[in-house]
Parts: structure tokens; C-alpha cells; sequence
């Protein structure tokens, strides 16, 4: 195709996920090409909660990436190595352990198919790229997961606003986990430390489309007002008003309808066309409620990297493109394979807690009350996974 870039590897989405899987392919001596739409780096969220197993994936990035992160974030005190990293940090640290030039910003993918073998992505602007594997790591909206057939996501109703706050004096908080909630779990705060002077917190409750359309059409400042109204509403203690209060105000967010992928499209679904996968929140948005959504991500792109080392470094032809591409796919069909399993338990967990604070039928909420002690007797177990080594 005439004026068009050709790479081998091209990583659609430079997020968490996008970020980790270039930089574990690079680790293995494979080169790769980063797509990012905006600008510059992402860092909207503020913060993410990196749990044990999210820790393991990141020490196979390198110590010189998890042991700099590590220095950044208290220890949070709850089962195994808990961790609530800026959001900014995290990024950066990946995007600065890549070689130069591995990122490209203004790129938007608006459209992919199939020509000759090849993989040819059309980028806003008219730009054309050409690839012979292809990553979608583009988030809850990814078009290259439309374009392996993903079904649309689904929504919980519960929104959340999430931000930062700085104590420049230092506060006095434990490093822990603290979380305020109403009787009905309609609505609930909670707070972790980032590290001696910075908390990270968020704000959930059920929302309506009344609500959405309020929230959604104000500025930072107006979702700070408009929280700080709710939770004196709701006779939430003085100590959460003053941290939302205080809090800055660039780093609000706000979520309307907590995102997931429902367990049977986990199941059912087809993750590959060809040599294009996806990773991330592009496979497997799954909800907030067991801060599993950056660390699983971490562990796709370690998973995923091992899977496609092995089948392009392993080709004793490395002439034989056709060869070469085979043993690909049937690489991502074994990282398919890998991470379906583990993305079904944590899906079909954080699906049940979300009906779960919905306030269901007390019928329903034995029910799922008893299918939780029965598949997830440990309540931790999720962050006690290893996905292996690089």
C-alpha cells in the first residue's frame, strides 16, 4: 500500500496495559510500535491500586521499575503486597523504561481490515499503518476489540467520582484501606494512602439518567461541589468532607455507570482475527469493586509477551513469514487460553459484588451470597495469583 508505515508489532493504546506489553516485548528483544491517541501520556484517574499479583507482573518488567514504584507508595496493611500508585507515576516509569521514539501520540485508529496477510490500521488524519501483529490496548471503547468481535460492554448503575487530596503538612492516617458505607450499600467513600501526604479516595452511589446528565455536563470544580452536597445529604463523617474538599481539583474525575464485561462474553467470546488480540480494558473492563483492573493488565501484557517471544523467537525460519505468522496465532490462541481462565473468576467476582450493592431481592442476595463462599471462599485469593515469569 503506497505511503503507508510497516511495522512488525504495532500496540494500539498507550495506557497501562499498552505500555507494560511493549516493554515486556522489549525486554525479550522484540521491537514494537506504540499508538497513542492524545498528545502525551495518559494520567487521568489520579490513582490505581496495584495488588500482589499486579507486583509480580511488574518485577518481571525489571527491578529498576517495580522497585522505583515501590519507593513512591506506602505498603497499604491487607493480605499480600497492596500498593496505590499515582496514576502518572505508573505510566511514565513504563513509558521512560522504553526505547525512544517506541511511542507515537496523535494517533487515533478509526478503522482495520485485512489486506494480503497484513493488518492495515487507517489513523484519523488519513495517515495509513501497515503491521503483521497487531495489540488492541485502547480501552472500554477499543476498535481494534470491535474489530476481533467483541460484544459492547455492559453498566452497572453506580457512578463514582474519584480525585486526590495533599496534606503538605503530612497526615496522620494509617496505611490502610478505609471505606464508609451506607446501610443499603448504596452509596460508599473510600480512602487509601498514596504516601505520608497524599490519600487517594472516590465516591460511589446508584445513579439515574437524571443524575448522569446533571454530573456529566459540569467542570471539575462543579463535580466537587456537587459531591461535597451529596455526602452532607447522606450524613457522611466531617473528616470525608474535608478531604473532598480539599482535594485537587485537576484530579477529579467522574464515572457515570461503572463499566464491565459481562462473565459469559469472557467466556463465549472470540479474542482473535488473524494475528490481532486485545489486552487490558479492551478484553476484560471489569469494575472497580476488587481493584483488579490495572493489575490484570499487568499480567496480560506479561502473558502475552512470554506467548509471542516464544512462538517468533522459537521459528527456526524466521524466512518463512507464513510459518512465522501461524506459530503467532497459535500463540495468542495459548494466551487466549491463559487468561480466560483467570479473567472468568475475577469477572464473575467483581459481577456479583456489583448486582450485590444494587440492594437486590433477598431471594437473590442468598443466592449470590452463597455462590461467593462457595467460588471465592478466600475473599483474597484473587490477588494471590502468579501469572509466571517473562
Amino acid at each position: 500500500m503506497e505511503g503507508a508505515e510497516e511495522h512488525d508489532i504495532v500496540i494500539v493504546g498507550g495506557g497501562i496495559s499498552g505500555l507494560a506489553t511493549a516493554l515486556a516485548l522489549h525486554r525479550k528483544g522484540i521491537k514494537s510500535v506504540v499508538l497513542e491517541r492524545g498528545d502525551s501520556l495518559r494520567n487521568e484517574g489520579g490513582a490505581i491500586g496495584i495488588l500482589a499479583n499486579g507486583w509480580r507482573a511488574l518485577d518481571q518488567l525489571g527491578l529498576s521499575v517495580s522497585d522505583h514504584l515501590r519507593q513512591t507508595a506506602v505498603l497499604i496493611q491487607r493480605s499480600g503486597e497492596t500498593r496505590c500508585l499515582k496514576r502518572g507515576y505508573l505510566i511514565n516509569t513504563l513509558a521512560n523504561a522504553l526505547p525512544s521514539k517506541t511511542i507515537r501520540f496523535g494517533c487515533t485508529v478509526i478503522s482495520v481490515e485485512f489486506d494480503s496477510a497484513v493488518t492495515v490500521l487507517h489513523l484519523l488524519g488519513g495517515k495509513t499503518i501497515i503491521a503483521k501483529i497487531v495489540i488492541g490496548c485502547d480501552g472500554i471503547r477499543s476498535v481494534i476489540g470491535k474489530f476481533v468481535g467483541l460484544n459492547p460492554i455492559k453498566q452497572f448503575p453506580h457512578s463514582a467520582v474519584r480525585g486526590l487530596t495533599n496534606y503538605p503538612k503530612g497526615h496522620n492516617f494509617k496505611h490502610e484501606f478505609i471505606r464508609w458505607m451506607k446501610d443499603d450499600c448504596s452509596s460508599y467513600v473510600g480512602r487509601i494512602p498514596i504516601d505520608d501526604k497524599s490519600v487517594y479516595w472516590f465516591v460511589s452511589q446508584k445513579s439515574s439518567l437524571l443524575d448522569t446528565k446533571t454530573w456529566k455536563d459540569h467542570d471539575q470544580e462543579h463535580i466537587r461541589e456537587n459531591t461535597l452536597e451529596f455526602l452532607v445529604a447522606n450524613r457522611f463523617p466531617k473528616e470525608v468532607l474535608e478531604m473532598i474538599n480539599m482535594s485537587e481539583v485537576d484530579s477529579i474525575s467522574f464515572t457515570c455507570n461503572l463499566k464491565y464485561r459481562a462473565p459469559w462474553d469472557l467466556f463465549f467470546g472470540n479474542f482473535r482475527k488473524g494475528t490481532v488480540t486485545v489486552a487490558g480494558d479492551a478484553w476484560h473492563v471489569i469494575g472497580p469493586f476488587l481493584g483488579q483492573g490495572g493489575s490484570a493488565g499487568l499480567e496480560d501484557a506479561i502473558v502475552l509477551a512470554r506467548r509471542l517471544s516464544q512462538a517468533i523467537l522459537g521459528c527456526d525460519d524466521e524466512r518463512n513469514g507464513e510459518t512465522v505468522m501461524k506459530r503467532v496465532g497459535q500463540a495468542m490462541d495459548g494466551y487466549i487460553k491463559e487468561r480466560r481462565r483467570r479473567l472468568l473468576g475475577l469477572s464473575t467476582q467483581t459481577y456479583l459484588t456489583g448486582i450485590m450493592i444494587q440492594g437486590p431481592q433477598i431471594f437473590i442476595k442468598v443466592l449470590i451470597v452463597f455462590a461467593m463462599i462457595v467460588l471465592f471462599r478466600d475473599e483474597e485469593g484473587h490477588s494471590k495469583y502468579d501469572c509466571g515469569r517473562l
